[in-house]
């Protein structure tokens, strides 16, 4: 990376180069899975469901996977997360170019029954919300070279600590930087569940997200490395989706 990369220094802090090559390492074996190599069509479909349970119980919905795979849950929060499930894949190009749109769709699939209509996929008009959303998205459309991981980690942790958006924030922070490992090319086909290793260190993934708000060294370096965990975690799901399938 270029010495004007914003996120080069990242990864100069004690143990992200090694957390971030760690879950890379994951994920490509991951990919290794012999289901993976004849189609990712259903273990993708699982993923998404997978990782819509895991990101609605971060945010309090906590219902057991096969009643929502049943249909059964008609939590607000479950269905909201299950809506931007269903749209991740629409969604990754147009986040490669313009993040700020499918920020502001990921909010309107998130809340629309928990909150007003004219409420939606509205962000706070602080200023300070708009120059971070802005510099977020400069960073997703191109700004840094840093490996996929970094950048969506801290995606996710901008939006958790900026919180540009009422209601359900967390189920838009999760899938920002689920469609961040897709669209840069360390998940590309969605067949790992991070919210799945979000959830299975979940009081990590709060204290760690604390500490990120900070904007300490040692809290973005803890918040790095929890995610980078999380994403090894994910990859682990996805290859137990995969042995799943193969019996």
């Amino acid at each position: 990376m270029s010495v004007s990369d914003p996120l080069a220094p990242l990864l100069g802090l004690p143990g992200v180069a090694d957390a971030a090559a760690e879950a890379r390492k994951q994920v490509d074996q991951l990919f290794g899975h012999q289901i993976l190599r004849r189609g990712s069509g259903p273990v993708s479909v699982e993923a998404a469901l997978r990782g819509a349970q895991a990101s609605a119980a971060l945010e309090g919905a906590r219902y057991d996977l096969e009643s929502v795979r049943a249909g059964a849950v008609t939590d607000p929060i479950v269905q909201g997360s299950l809506r931007i499930a269903g749209s991740i894949g629409s969604l990754v190009g147009t986040w490669a170019k313009a993040p700020l749109q499918v920020l502001a769709r990921l909010h309107v699939l998130a809340a629309r029954d928990v909150l007003p209509s004219e409420a939606l996929g509205r962000p706070r008009t602080d200023p300070e919300v708009a120059a971070r959303l802005s510099a977020l998205s400069d960073l997703v459309t191109g700004g840094t070279d840093a490996p996929a991981v970094i950048v969506a980690a801290i995606v996710h942790g901008e939006l958790l600590a900026l919180a540009p958006f009422d209601g359900p924030g967390g189920l838009v922070a999760r899938a920002a930087a689920r469609l961040t490992l897709i669209a840069k090319g360390l998940d590309p086909k969605a067949v790992s569940v991070p919210e799945a290793g979000h959830l299975a260190r979940e009081p990590e993934y709060i204290g760690a997200a604390n500490a990120y708000a900070t904007g300490t060294p040692d809290g973005v370096r803890n918040w790095i490395q929890h995610c980078c965990t999380a994403v090894a975690l994910g990859a682990d799901e996805g290859f137990a989706i995969c042995e799943a399938m193969a019996r």
